[in-house]
């Protein structure tokens, strides 16, 4: 066995940066055990800088490639680094997510955690895999999935962040001079009005990735995407303190009192999400601790047929964002057959 040491990258957001070493070592154990490696990473130290050390037989390069926040992994012979060739995994420059800047915007790190452990327990076998965010925003999940080779789709209530995301995807794609093509159109139903919907596909390497979006009701999500089932769904529960502040939480029941917690939305929307995954399919969340507890969503995910993950490393992810907002993550897979479901992974 050897020993090998991932050096972080580092974080521009402070006190996510704080947490990056244990969140990583999490991260890095879920990965290499869904890669068949059974081993405990662990945060170390070597000349005050700080690494996760884990032992192996061999480097598992496409393992740690593909982690959140990797920046180079060395394989340890006494006192002396030896760097270990990471394979470039994404298909897209890593720019695409990190240009955007606003208010709101979900640290990108994170999201790509989020996005890695819930891929790790898709069983689909299918190639591109496909990924849902209901709640997209201005589509930070959405890109990065696409970053990572994923047909991605979404669903989101706020027109502008769609047509923001839409100006963001299409001036990007031409900038790159990227074989593409990109635009806007209305959506009708019956003679009913459901909104706008953004399409996008790029080519690379003979590859096409498609990107989609909904402007609607999270709680619509099923009904606006219709048989197309995905093989993960990820997404970043509203918090209830940007949205309860200037609005209704998304999809939670309007009335005289607004609703600040993202509880209602979640027991609403997660039977329908779930709905849209295939037999073998993942979904992963990020949400507010201090607006529903941990017990209580896993015990929604549960109601609504998934497999929690809840023991081990999975436990390692709560931590602080600041003092109204403690985030946690959590993962369920959906039981079946790989492959079972029939619907279409393309739109």
């Amino acid at each position: 066995m050897s020993t090998f040491l991932l050096l972080l990258a580092p974080s521009g957001n402070r006190v996510y940066a704080g947490e990056t070493p244990r969140l990583a070592a999490a991260e890095l154990r879920i990965l290499l055990s869904a890669a068949g490696i059974e081993a405990v990473p662990e945060v170390t130290e070597r000349a005050g800088v700080s690494y996760v050390g884990f032992e192996a037989a061999t480097p598992p390069v496409d393992v740690v490639a593909a982690h959140s926040a990797r920046l180079a992994l060395f394989e340890e012979t006494g006192d002396l680094l030896s760097p270990v060739r990471l394979p470039r995994l994404d298909l897209l420059d890593d720019d695409l997510v990190g240009i955007p800047k606003y208010a709101g915007k979900t640290n990108e790190q994170l999201t790509r955690l989020l996005l890695n452990i819930t891929l790790s327990q898709v069983t689909t076998a299918r190639t591109p895999l496909s990924v849902l965010d209901p709640l997209c925003g201005r589509g930070t999940t959405l890109l990065t999935g696409w970053t990572r080779g994923c047909d991605v789709a979404g669903v989101e209530a706020d027109e502008k962040a769609v047509e923001a995301m839409a100006a963001y995807v299409t001036g990007y794609l031409r900038r790159k001079r990227l074989k593409h093509s990109a635009g806007t159109s209305p959506v009708r139903r019956e003679g009913r009005s459901l909104g706008r919907r953004f399409d996008a596909e790029v080519t690379l390497d003979g590859r096409t990735l498609t990107l989609g979006v909904f402007t609607g009701d999270t709680r619509q999500s099923a009904a606006l995407w219709g048989r197309r089932r995905f093989d993960a769904i990820v997404t970043d529960a509203p918090y209830g303190v940007v949205h309860g502040s200037q609005t209704d939480v998304r999809g939670a029941p309007t009335g005289p009192k607004r609703d600040r917690s993202a509880a209602g939305l979640l027991r609403q929307a997660v039977p329908v999400w779930v709905s849209q995954l295939r037999p073998g399919g993942a979904l992963g969340l990020s949400w507010n601790t201090y607006g529903m507890s941990r017990e209580d969503l896993v015990g929604v995910l549960t109601e609504a047929g998934l497999e929690v993950r809840d023991d081990g490393p999975w436990r390692g992810f709560s931590h602080r964002v600041d003092a109204s907002i403690q985030r946690d993550l959590v993962v369920g897979a959906k039981p079946g057959r790989a492959g079972a479901d029939a619907g279409s992974g393309r739109p």
